[in-house]
């Protein structure tokens, strides 16, 4: 394992708060309260996302050792934000998460199902497109139909931050 100090680096200035994780006490209670954890921990204890040891990597400056692992690791959060609220040293996991994240599709490296997700986003305005139907089923019920978003607006929006350059 080679620590990327640059990568440390880019860590620690990140986070939110003020003396950072420097002082994770590894108490595990991120880990015992993730409901991710609780899902992808198998019958012998092993586990497929485990917060506490994706923190404790990034503050080692562990870079390949994450970017180089299952897209668990790191898209496994949900950003509930359940470990930020259970963590006694106040070291906000989920904003490092979301850096992680960030820096993983920079790299060209997201799973697949974020690069579909956003492209459908980035063709149709919406995450989910119109179902014939949930149409009927709302006239059904007497609601007014959906409004069309506005694709070309938010299309614009999205080659003005670059979003489009990073879908593949």
């Amino acid at each position: 394992m080679i620590t990327d100090f640059e990568f440390r680096k880019q860590i620690m200035d990140f986070h939110v708060g003020s003396d950072l994780i420097k002082y994770c006490y590894q108490c595990s209670r991120c880990a015992d309260n993730c409901p991710v954890t609780k899902v992808t921990t198998d019958f012998y204890g092993t586990t497929g996302y485990n917060p506490r040891g994706n923190i404790l990597q990034a503050l080692l400056g562990y870079k390949d050792m994450i970017f180089s692992a299952d897209d668990l690791v790191i898209w496994g959060c949900t950003v509930c934000d359940t470990c930020d609220e259970v963590c006694p040293q106040n070291i906000e996991l989920t904003e490092i998460f979301t850096l992680l994240k960030n820096m993983s599709i920079e790299q060209g490296r997201g799973p697949e199902f974020i690069y579909s997700q956003a492209k459908a986003i980035f063709e149709n305005a919406k995450a989910i497109p119109s179902q014939p139907a949930i149409e009927r089923r709302r006239e059904q019920l007497g609601l007014p139909a959906v409004a069309a978003p506005d694709v070309n607006e938010l299309q614009t929006l999205l080659k003005n931050i670059g979003a489009d350059k990073k879908l593949k």
